[in-house]
Parts: structure tokens; sequence; C-alpha cells
């Protein structure tokens, strides 16, 4: 084949390799929304003659086996995945040690799809390095320990990987991933006693995270109040617009109920725009036609965003979750070494250390600042 011309499987790559999806709701050709794949063919028949004689036959009903249907483009697809596949295996044995990263949850048709990665150091270039390769999702219809165990161990077989050059496995913090005794970390360590086990890094400090709120009723309180502002401008578009009019930087965001270091971006919006804020909610509390939409934003800017209690825990909320947000960032980095996540780590732990000492006094003062601003009297 000519080289200089574009080939007929082009689109196939390139839709890989962007992410692209291939189908739409329609698999006929010059319709709407016939999906990327069709439209690229479509695209390649004004240029290539081969392809615009193959599609001219489809359109004009001469052949029926067009080899462009949807079980044609999951077939392309699932041939792709095969070699990219055998080429990180190919990659994996070459290293031939390699650590396994696992985590599992329900689809959007409630089969539970649990995630193999594999962790190895790629030897095959001139710079080595250390890759992290995702494999694939394995239906799991057990989620006992010895159910996702046997998962794993049927997978490394299937893809010729040896269990005893299993160096390290990760997983979260389920009790049936990582317990000690029965967990799926334990019978890995069974039959390879050099499978060291790291627990998620992530996930711990995100539990640690949730604890710490949990503990303190006025962490509680606070976050509440927080979400009870977002929820007042975010359930009308009216409000909303008020908010837009009285704002010009960042937006308000809803609280994650699971990810808590994400919640420094709720309380930074908040945080650097409260006179903005509460400008806003008496607007709201003024115009609205809805009486307990009108009382709640009154009630939330004289009383919470009106009093000092609430300026201080959101100084100190948001010194604390913006220093936890950017080490879990760190954490998360594809190219994170051990020494440096076990510094960052211990970095945390020194700010808060020193923040125990004088974070208070010096949040104090930040937020007298802000009171003077917003007409606010600086006592609890």
């Amino acid at each position: 084949m000519d080289a200089s011309r574009p080939e007929p499987d082009r689109p196939t790559p390139l839709s890989d390799q962007h992410n692209i999806a291939f189908r739409g709701s329609n698999s006929r050709l010059y319709q709407g929304n016939n999906g990327n794949f069709l439209g690229l063919i479509e695209t390649l028949a004004k240029f290539d003659p081969v392809i615009k004689e193959h599609v001219d036959r489809i359109t004009n009903d001469k052949i029926r086996d067009h080899y462009l249907g949807p079980s044609i483009q999951n077939e392309l697809i699932n041939l792709l995945a095969s070699v990219i596949k055998s080429a990180i295996i190919a990659k994996v044995k070459e290293a031939k040690y390699f650590s396994v990263i696992l985590d599992y949850t329900p689809d959007a048709s409630h089969q539970e799809q649990m995630s193999l990665i594999i962790r190895y150091v790629d030897a095959t270039t001139d710079s080595t390095c250390i890759e992290e390769s995702f494999l694939g999702f394995l239906d799991v219809n057990d989620t006992t320990d010895q159910g996702l165990f046997d998962v794993l161990q049927e997978e490394l077989k299937s893809l010729d990987l040896d269990v005893d050059n299993v160096r390290g496995q990760g997983y979260d913090n389920g009790s049936n991933m990582k317990g000690k005794h029965q967990g799926v970390q334990k019978k890995l360590l069974d039959i390879n006693p050099r499978a060291f086990y790291s627990a998620c890094g992530c996930h711990s400090l995100n539990l640690t995270l949730c604890d710490m709120a949990k503990s303190c009723r006025k962490a509680t309180y606070f976050f509440g109040v927080i979400q009870r502002i977002y929820t007042t401008f975010a359930n009308s578009t009216k409000r909303w617009n008020i908010l837009k009019e009285n704002i010009k930087g960042l937006t308000l965001k809803s609280l994650s109920s699971t990810r808590w270091e994400s919640r420094v971006d709720s309380v930074k919006a908040i945080r650097f725009q409260l006179p903005e804020i509460r400008e806003a909610l008496l607007q709201v509390a003024e115009s609205d036609n809805d009486p307990l939409a009108s009382s709640e934003a009154k009630s939330l800017a004289e009383n919470e965003l009106g009093g000092f209690e609430f300026l201080v825990s959101i100084i100190i909320w948001y010194e604390i979750l913006s220093k936890v947000d950017s080490i879990s960032k760190e954490l998360q980095s594809k190219d994170m070494l051990i020494d440096i996540a076990i510094e960052s780590v211990q970095g945390l732990i020194s700010f808060f250390t020193r923040y125990r000492e004088d974070g208070f006094s010096k949040s104090l003062e930040d937020a007298k600042e802000i009171a003077a601003g917003m007409d606010i009297h600086p006592m609890f």
C-alpha cells in the first residue's frame, strides 16, 4: 500500500490514541449521530479513492458485508487492546519483578468491576523508569477476600505472569483487601512472603480526614454551613445569577462526601470572597419570593457569615485542607517515589505540629482583619 495515502484502518488507532468513543446512536453512514469511527471513514472517503469506492458501494447497497458495523468496531477495539496488553506484558517479563494494584467498585449495571494495574521498572528504553500500566477491568462476583484473591490469581495466570515474582501489593483500606488475617494481602503473602503490602496512602489520608471532622461537632456544623451556602444559590438560577453578579473569581462548589481533601475547593471559594458572598446572600434575602430561601439567606448572612467564629473557622480549615490537598496530589503523581512520599508525609506532620503552636493566633489576626472590613465585631 502506498504510504503517502491514508490507510483504511487509520481511524481505529487514531480514535484509541485520543480516547474517542467509536460508536454513536446510529450505525449508518452519512446519518446523524453515527459515531466518530464512521465519521472518520466519511472524512477519509473524501481523500482516499479506495475508501471512497468502498463507501459508495455500501451507500448504493451493492454490498452487505461492509466490515464497518458495531461488531467489527468492537473486534477492532479488542484487537488493539490485545496488542497493547501484549506489549505491556513483554515489558513486565523483561523487568521480571512487579507489583499489583487493585481496586473495585460497581459499574452502572451494578456489576462489580476490579481494576488491575501492574507497577514495574521499564528498562526497555534508554532512560530506565517506573511504569504503572492499567491492564483492564475484571468481573467480580464474589467480593470476599477469597473471591477477590481467586480473580487476581486467575488473571495473573492468564497473563502468564508468575505470582512468585510479585514484590509489592497495594489496595485500599477495606478489610477484605488489607486484612492481616484473612485479607487479599495476607493470602498473597502466604504463597509469596516477598509481596510487600502497602496501603493506599491517599485513601488512608482521606479516612483520617473523615474521622478528624466527624470527631468534632463544630467541624460538622461548619461544613454544614458551607453546604447550606452552596445549596441556597444552586437551587435557583435567579439566586445563582445574583451570586455571579457579586463574585468575579472562584465559583461555589458543593462538598464531596467521599474525597475530603477536595473540600478545599468549597472552602476556598468562600474564604477569599466572604464580603461578596455575604452581600449576595443579603440580596437574596431581600428579593427572593420564596420565604424559606429568603429566611435561610438572611440567617446565613447575619448569623454565620456575620459571626466572628465562622471567620476564624474558615481560615483554619482552609489552611489545613490546602496543605493536605497539596500532599494528596503529590502522593497521587505517577512518578512518586517512596522516599519522597515519606518526606512529604513527614512534612505534613511537621506542619500540623507547628500549626498547633502558632496557627490559631495567626488565624485570629487574619480573621480580625477580615472582620474589620465586614463590620463584624471580633469577639466569640
